[in-house]
Protein backbone atom coordinates (compact mmCIF):
# COMPACT_ATOMS: atom_id res chain seq x y z
CA UNK A 1 0.00 0.00 0.00
CA UNK A 2 1.72 3.25 -1.28
CA UNK A 3 1.72 5.64 1.56
CA UNK A 4 1.75 9.22 0.51
CA UNK A 5 2.19 10.56 4.31
CA UNK A 6 4.92 10.75 6.68
CA UNK A 7 6.75 12.01 9.52
CA UNK A 8 10.00 12.15 11.26
CA UNK A 9 11.16 9.14 13.91
CA UNK A 10 13.47 9.60 16.49
CA UNK A 11 15.32 7.01 18.21
CA UNK A 12 15.11 6.98 22.48
CA UNK A 13 17.77 8.93 23.85
CA UNK A 14 20.28 7.23 26.66
CA UNK A 15 20.24 10.37 28.44
CA UNK A 16 16.70 11.15 28.18
CA UNK A 17 15.09 11.00 31.50
CA UNK A 18 11.52 8.63 32.28
CA UNK A 19 9.66 11.94 32.60
CA UNK A 20 11.01 13.00 29.16
CA UNK A 21 10.79 9.87 27.52
CA UNK A 22 6.87 9.87 28.85
CA UNK A 23 6.15 13.16 27.46
CA UNK A 24 7.72 12.25 24.00
CA UNK A 25 5.62 9.43 24.17
CA UNK A 26 2.62 11.29 24.66
CA UNK A 27 3.35 13.88 21.60
CA UNK A 28 3.92 10.61 19.27
CA UNK A 29 0.88 9.12 20.36
CA UNK A 30 -1.32 12.46 19.88
CA UNK A 31 0.85 13.10 16.21
CA UNK A 32 1.92 16.01 17.94
CA UNK A 33 5.75 15.17 17.24
CA UNK A 34 8.46 12.48 16.13
CA UNK A 35 7.27 8.97 15.93
CA UNK A 36 9.52 6.88 18.92
CA UNK A 37 12.27 4.01 17.93
CA UNK A 38 13.32 1.96 20.63
CA UNK A 39 16.24 1.51 19.36
CA UNK A 40 18.25 2.96 16.37
CA UNK A 41 16.97 1.62 12.77
CA UNK A 42 17.36 2.36 9.19
CA UNK A 43 14.58 4.69 8.33
CA UNK A 44 14.38 8.35 9.05
CA UNK A 45 10.57 8.99 8.83
CA UNK A 46 7.79 6.68 8.85
CA UNK A 47 4.03 6.28 7.33
CA UNK A 48 2.32 8.88 9.53
CA UNK A 49 0.27 6.68 11.69
CA UNK A 50 3.00 4.82 12.87
CA UNK A 51 3.91 6.27 16.62
CA UNK A 52 6.40 3.56 17.44
CA UNK A 53 8.76 1.30 16.01
CA UNK A 54 9.76 -1.71 18.18
CA UNK A 55 12.63 -3.92 16.70
CA UNK A 56 12.17 -7.50 17.42
CA UNK A 57 14.95 -9.45 19.64
CA UNK A 58 13.86 -13.79 19.50
CA UNK A 59 16.48 -16.39 19.78
CA UNK A 60 16.73 -17.10 15.81
CA UNK A 61 16.05 -15.14 12.89
CA UNK A 62 17.12 -11.39 12.11
CA UNK A 63 15.34 -8.58 14.05
CA UNK A 64 12.15 -7.30 12.22
CA UNK A 65 11.02 -3.47 13.17
CA UNK A 66 7.63 -3.51 14.14
CA UNK A 67 5.15 -0.29 12.99
CA UNK A 68 2.89 0.20 15.81
CA UNK A 69 0.35 2.78 15.51
CA UNK A 70 -1.70 5.43 17.97
CA UNK A 71 -4.79 3.17 17.56
CA UNK A 72 -2.72 -0.11 18.59
CA UNK A 73 -1.14 1.20 21.36
CA UNK A 74 -3.89 2.69 23.27
CA UNK A 75 -6.40 -0.32 22.29
CA UNK A 76 -3.62 -2.42 24.23
CA UNK A 77 -3.42 -0.13 27.25
CA UNK A 78 -7.11 0.62 27.70
CA UNK A 79 -8.06 -3.03 26.90
CA UNK A 80 -5.47 -3.95 29.96
CA UNK A 81 -6.22 -1.77 32.11
CA UNK A 82 -9.72 -2.40 31.81
CA UNK A 83 -8.91 -6.18 32.20
CA UNK A 84 -7.04 -5.68 35.61
CA UNK A 85 -9.75 -3.35 36.60
CA UNK A 86 -7.42 -0.29 37.10
CA UNK A 87 -8.63 3.05 37.46
CA UNK A 88 -7.56 7.01 37.02
CA UNK A 89 -4.93 7.45 39.53
CA UNK A 90 -3.43 4.24 40.20
CA UNK A 91 0.14 3.58 39.64
CA UNK A 92 1.88 1.07 37.46
CA UNK A 93 5.93 0.20 38.21
CA UNK A 94 8.22 -0.24 35.71
CA UNK A 95 11.09 -3.19 36.25
CA UNK A 96 10.82 -3.90 32.75
CA UNK A 97 13.34 -2.24 29.76
CA UNK A 98 12.37 0.54 27.81
CA UNK A 99 13.70 -1.62 24.64
CA UNK A 100 10.86 -3.80 24.35
CA UNK A 101 7.83 -3.45 23.83
CA UNK A 102 6.77 -4.63 27.48
CA UNK A 103 8.18 -1.98 29.00
CA UNK A 104 6.48 0.91 26.72
CA UNK A 105 3.50 -0.19 27.73
CA UNK A 106 3.51 0.45 31.05
CA UNK A 107 4.12 4.23 29.95
CA UNK A 108 0.80 4.14 27.64
CA UNK A 109 -1.18 2.22 30.54
CA UNK A 110 -0.01 4.68 32.79
CA UNK A 111 -0.66 7.91 30.48
CA UNK A 112 -4.43 6.13 30.36
CA UNK A 113 -4.62 6.69 34.17
CA UNK A 114 -3.15 9.82 34.26
CA UNK A 115 -0.51 8.91 36.14
CA UNK A 116 3.25 8.33 36.14
CA UNK A 117 4.72 5.07 36.86
CA UNK A 118 7.05 4.07 39.47
CA UNK A 119 10.66 3.63 37.64
CA UNK A 120 11.73 0.36 39.67
CA UNK A 121 14.66 -0.70 36.79
CA UNK A 122 17.77 0.17 38.60
CA UNK A 123 16.20 0.49 42.29
CA UNK A 124 18.01 -0.50 45.67
CA UNK A 125 16.69 -1.35 48.86
CA UNK A 126 12.99 -1.56 49.68
CA UNK A 127 10.78 -0.62 46.98
CA UNK A 128 7.44 1.01 47.25
CA UNK A 129 4.30 -0.19 46.33
CA UNK A 130 2.38 0.04 43.33
CA UNK A 131 -1.21 -1.08 42.00
CA UNK A 132 0.13 -3.09 38.90
CA UNK A 133 3.56 -4.34 37.01
CA UNK A 134 4.67 -6.40 34.60
CA UNK A 135 7.73 -8.91 34.98
CA UNK A 136 9.05 -11.56 33.20
CA UNK A 137 9.13 -15.33 34.68
CA UNK A 138 13.00 -14.86 35.35
CA UNK A 139 11.84 -11.88 37.50
CA UNK A 140 9.36 -13.77 39.41
CA UNK A 141 11.82 -16.43 39.75
CA UNK A 142 14.41 -14.14 40.93
CA UNK A 143 11.78 -12.86 43.37
CA UNK A 144 10.76 -16.49 45.15
CA UNK A 145 14.34 -16.97 45.60
CA UNK A 146 16.09 -14.71 47.66
CA UNK A 147 15.30 -11.53 46.13
CA UNK A 148 12.62 -10.49 49.12
CA UNK A 149 12.60 -6.59 48.26
CA UNK A 150 10.99 -7.58 44.72
CA UNK A 151 9.23 -10.19 46.47
CA UNK A 152 7.54 -7.55 48.87
CA UNK A 153 6.74 -5.23 45.87
CA UNK A 154 4.91 -7.96 43.84
CA UNK A 155 2.61 -8.88 46.82
CA UNK A 156 1.80 -5.91 47.14
CA UNK A 157 0.21 -5.45 43.60
CA UNK A 158 -3.08 -5.91 42.94
CA UNK A 159 -2.00 -7.86 39.58
CA UNK A 160 1.66 -8.75 38.18
CA UNK A 161 1.42 -9.56 34.52
CA UNK A 162 3.81 -12.19 33.80
CA UNK A 163 4.84 -12.50 29.93
CA UNK A 164 7.63 -12.15 27.19
CA UNK A 165 8.48 -16.26 28.14
CA UNK A 166 6.99 -19.68 29.21
CA UNK A 167 5.45 -19.00 32.57
CA UNK A 168 6.55 -22.55 34.06
CA UNK A 169 3.04 -23.91 36.13
CA UNK A 170 5.16 -25.05 39.09
CA UNK A 171 6.87 -21.68 39.51
CA UNK A 172 2.83 -20.11 38.99
CA UNK A 173 1.82 -22.43 42.02
CA UNK A 174 4.52 -20.91 43.80
CA UNK A 175 4.24 -17.41 43.41
CA UNK A 176 0.12 -18.01 44.42
CA UNK A 177 1.27 -19.70 47.40
CA UNK A 178 3.76 -16.85 48.38
CA UNK A 179 0.76 -14.57 48.10
CA UNK A 180 1.55 -12.63 44.14
CA UNK A 181 -1.70 -12.32 42.41
CA UNK A 182 0.34 -13.73 38.74
CA UNK A 183 -1.71 -12.82 35.65
CA UNK A 184 0.09 -14.61 32.76
CA UNK A 185 0.37 -12.64 29.60
CA UNK A 186 0.52 -13.69 25.90
CA UNK A 187 1.57 -11.75 22.82
CA UNK A 188 4.56 -9.70 21.05
CA UNK A 189 5.81 -7.43 19.86
CA UNK A 190 3.10 -7.17 16.63
CA UNK A 191 0.30 -7.77 18.56
CA UNK A 192 1.47 -4.60 21.27
CA UNK A 193 2.17 -7.47 23.86
CA UNK A 194 -0.01 -9.48 25.56
CA UNK A 195 -3.66 -9.45 24.11
CA UNK A 196 -4.14 -12.93 25.97
CA UNK A 197 -4.29 -13.04 29.62
CA UNK A 198 -4.29 -16.39 31.76
CA UNK A 199 -5.93 -17.60 28.52
CA UNK A 200 -8.57 -15.41 27.81
CA UNK A 201 -8.29 -13.40 25.08
CA UNK A 202 -8.96 -9.55 25.11
CA UNK A 203 -12.34 -7.99 24.28
CA UNK A 204 -11.32 -7.09 20.49
CA UNK A 205 -8.98 -10.15 20.39
CA UNK A 206 -9.80 -13.40 18.52
CA UNK A 207 -7.84 -16.37 18.52
CA UNK A 208 -8.06 -19.11 15.40
CA UNK A 209 -5.81 -22.31 15.21
CA UNK A 210 -4.35 -23.32 11.92
CA UNK A 211 -4.55 -27.13 11.64
CA UNK A 212 -0.54 -27.23 11.99
CA UNK A 213 -1.37 -25.92 15.10
CA UNK A 214 -0.13 -22.75 14.69
CA UNK A 215 -1.95 -19.96 16.26
CA UNK A 216 -3.06 -16.93 14.21
CA UNK A 217 -4.49 -13.56 16.24
CA UNK A 218 -6.51 -10.56 15.03
CA UNK A 219 -6.46 -7.94 17.52
CA UNK A 220 -7.10 -4.04 17.42
CA UNK A 221 -3.57 -3.66 18.72
CA UNK A 222 -1.78 -5.50 15.89
CA UNK A 223 1.04 -4.01 14.54
CA UNK A 224 1.03 -1.85 10.94
CA UNK A 225 3.72 -3.43 9.05
CA UNK A 226 7.32 -4.67 9.27
CA UNK A 227 9.02 -1.28 8.40
CA UNK A 228 12.70 -2.99 6.88
CA UNK A 229 10.67 -6.07 5.66
CA UNK A 230 6.98 -5.61 4.55
CA UNK A 231 6.26 -8.29 2.27
CA UNK A 232 7.40 -10.56 5.03
CA UNK A 233 4.75 -8.92 7.03
CA UNK A 234 2.07 -9.07 4.25
CA UNK A 235 2.83 -12.55 4.14
CA UNK A 236 2.16 -13.15 7.55
CA UNK A 237 -1.83 -11.85 7.00
CA UNK A 238 -4.77 -13.50 6.27
CA UNK A 239 -8.59 -12.36 6.29
CA UNK A 240 -6.79 -9.62 8.99
CA UNK A 241 -5.61 -12.37 11.49
CA UNK A 242 -1.81 -12.62 12.17
CA UNK A 243 0.11 -15.83 11.08
CA UNK A 244 2.27 -16.24 14.91
CA UNK A 245 5.21 -18.73 15.55
CA UNK A 246 3.86 -20.27 18.40
CA UNK A 247 1.78 -23.30 18.33
CA UNK A 248 -1.34 -23.79 21.00
CA UNK A 249 -4.84 -25.24 21.38
CA UNK A 250 -8.26 -24.28 22.85
CA UNK A 251 -8.90 -25.99 26.54
CA UNK A 252 -11.68 -25.53 28.39
CA UNK A 253 -12.21 -22.42 26.10
CA UNK A 254 -8.91 -21.28 27.54
CA UNK A 255 -6.05 -20.80 25.09
CA UNK A 256 -2.90 -22.83 26.02
CA UNK A 257 0.54 -22.36 23.93
CA UNK A 258 1.99 -25.77 23.65
CA UNK A 259 5.43 -24.57 22.00
CA UNK A 260 6.97 -22.73 19.05
CA UNK A 261 6.64 -24.13 15.49
CA UNK A 262 10.24 -22.66 14.97
CA UNK A 263 11.75 -24.26 17.34
CA UNK A 264 11.65 -28.07 16.27
CA UNK A 265 14.81 -29.35 14.66
CA UNK A 266 15.32 -32.32 11.95
CA UNK A 267 17.22 -34.66 12.96
CA UNK A 268 18.42 -37.70 11.31
CA UNK A 269 14.93 -37.48 9.27
CA UNK A 270 12.91 -37.07 12.54
CA UNK A 271 10.95 -33.79 14.19
CA UNK A 272 11.89 -33.23 17.52
CA UNK A 273 11.00 -29.82 19.49
CA UNK A 274 13.52 -28.26 21.67
CA UNK A 275 10.36 -27.59 23.71
CA UNK A 276 9.77 -30.44 24.03
CA UNK A 277 13.17 -31.83 24.93
CA UNK A 278 13.48 -29.13 27.91
CA UNK A 279 10.08 -30.78 29.41
CA UNK A 280 10.38 -33.64 29.73
CA UNK A 281 14.72 -32.95 31.50
CA UNK A 282 12.86 -30.50 33.91
CA UNK A 283 9.89 -32.99 35.05
CA UNK A 284 12.29 -36.05 35.57
CA UNK A 285 15.05 -33.89 37.12
CA UNK A 286 13.90 -31.87 39.43
CA UNK A 287 15.44 -28.06 39.68
CA UNK A 288 18.18 -28.69 36.48
CA UNK A 289 17.99 -25.61 34.31
CA UNK A 290 18.44 -26.48 30.87
CA UNK A 291 17.91 -25.01 27.12
CA UNK A 292 18.25 -27.53 23.98
CA UNK A 293 19.49 -26.39 21.06
CA UNK A 294 21.18 -27.42 17.20
CA UNK A 295 23.74 -27.33 15.79
CA UNK A 296 24.13 -28.10 12.09
CA UNK A 297 25.80 -31.48 10.71
CA UNK A 298 26.67 -32.97 7.35
CA UNK A 299 25.53 -36.19 8.46
CA UNK A 300 22.40 -35.87 10.47
CA UNK A 301 21.62 -32.42 8.93
CA UNK A 302 20.92 -31.45 12.85
CA UNK A 303 22.54 -32.66 16.28
CA UNK A 304 20.87 -32.28 19.05
CA UNK A 305 22.89 -30.28 22.14
CA UNK A 306 21.96 -29.64 25.91
CA UNK A 307 23.39 -26.74 27.74
CA UNK A 308 22.86 -27.17 31.34
CA UNK A 309 23.42 -24.41 34.02
CA UNK A 310 24.51 -24.52 38.16
CA UNK A 311 25.69 -27.11 39.89
CA UNK A 312 22.29 -29.53 38.96
CA UNK A 313 23.95 -32.11 36.65
CA UNK A 314 22.34 -35.76 36.04
CA UNK A 315 23.85 -38.19 34.46
CA UNK A 316 24.29 -37.86 30.62
CA UNK A 317 23.15 -41.54 30.05
CA UNK A 318 20.13 -40.70 32.49
CA UNK A 319 19.28 -37.58 30.75
CA UNK A 320 19.37 -39.72 26.95
CA UNK A 321 16.76 -43.02 28.54
CA UNK A 322 14.55 -40.90 29.51
CA UNK A 323 14.19 -39.02 26.64
CA UNK A 324 14.77 -41.54 24.27
CA UNK A 325 11.88 -43.37 26.27
CA UNK A 326 9.46 -40.67 25.97
CA UNK A 327 10.16 -38.77 23.09
CA UNK A 328 12.21 -40.74 20.82
CA UNK A 329 15.63 -42.31 20.16
CA UNK A 330 16.02 -40.02 17.78
CA UNK A 331 16.09 -37.25 21.23
CA UNK A 332 19.22 -38.79 22.10
CA UNK A 333 21.42 -35.36 22.93
CA UNK A 334 24.77 -35.46 20.98
CA UNK A 335 26.31 -32.62 22.99
CA UNK A 336 26.18 -31.33 26.09
CA UNK A 337 27.49 -27.69 27.45
CA UNK A 338 27.55 -27.02 30.90
CA UNK A 339 28.07 -23.61 31.90
CA UNK A 340 27.07 -21.03 35.05
CA UNK A 341 24.09 -19.63 33.59
CA UNK A 342 21.83 -19.73 30.37
CA UNK A 343 22.72 -16.92 28.28
CA UNK A 344 19.60 -14.65 27.70
CA UNK A 345 17.85 -11.99 25.23
CA UNK A 346 17.13 -8.70 26.48
CA UNK A 347 13.53 -10.10 27.60
CA UNK A 348 15.22 -12.71 29.27
CA UNK A 349 14.39 -15.30 26.59
CA UNK A 350 16.67 -18.28 25.88
CA UNK A 351 19.78 -16.81 23.58
CA UNK A 352 20.10 -19.99 21.34
CA UNK A 353 22.19 -18.49 18.97
CA UNK A 354 25.15 -17.90 21.77
CA UNK A 355 24.53 -21.29 22.74
CA UNK A 356 25.54 -22.75 19.57
CA UNK A 357 28.95 -19.82 19.27
CA UNK A 358 29.66 -21.78 23.00
CA UNK A 359 29.41 -24.99 21.90
CA UNK A 360 31.57 -23.94 18.72
CA UNK A 361 34.46 -22.76 20.89
CA UNK A 362 33.65 -19.08 20.91
CA UNK A 363 33.86 -17.84 24.71
CA UNK A 364 34.25 -14.27 23.85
Amino acid sequence: MEQTSQREIRAIDPTWTLAEIITRLAKALAGDGPAIALSSIASSHVPSEIALVVSTSGSTGSAKEVGLSTDAILTSAKATNKYLGATPGQIWSLLLPLTHIAGINVLARSLELGTTPLDLRQHEGKYPDADFTAVVPTQLFRALNGDNELLEHLKSAKSVLVGGAALDPQLRKEASTAGINVIESYGMTETCGGCVYDGNPLPGTKILIADSGIIWISTGSLATTYLNDPKSWDNLIEDGYFQTSDKGEFRDGKLIVTGRSDDVIITGGENISLAAVEKVIRDTFTGVECAAFAIADKQWGQVLHLAIAGSLKPEQEAINEVLSSQISVAAKIKGFLFIDRLPLTALDKIDRKRLIELALGDTK
